[in-house]
């Protein structure tokens, strides 16, 4: 049986075999969601589906796309920002 905290779903299963050929339990915790467009509610792409403890390790390029509003919006509405920012 699982310990009592193990139990909700904040915690994924992962199976190990260990070098003694025995199958293990290992409880893990699971990825966060992936980013959304502040405008749209897309997926962002470019952004890693890291926990904020391994997202600390990165390089701040590896974090978010590098172009205006990299990392709020997607690459459509940050277009569509733009030509309207260039136009008033």
């Amino acid at each position: 049986m699982p310990a009592g905290s193990k139990k909700s779903g904040t915690f994924r299963k992962v199976f190990k075999k260990t070098p003694g050929g025995k199958n293990v339990i290992h409880y893990e915790k699971r990825k966060p969601k992936s980013q959304k467009c502040g405008e749209c509610k897309k997926e962002l792409m470019g952004i890693p589906r890291l926990k904020a403890s391994k997202m600390h390790n990165l390089a701040k390029t590896k974090k978010r796309p590098e172009r205006p509003y990299g990392g709020y919006l997607c690459t459509a509405c940050a277009k569509r920002r733009l030509i309207e920012e260039s136009r008033s």
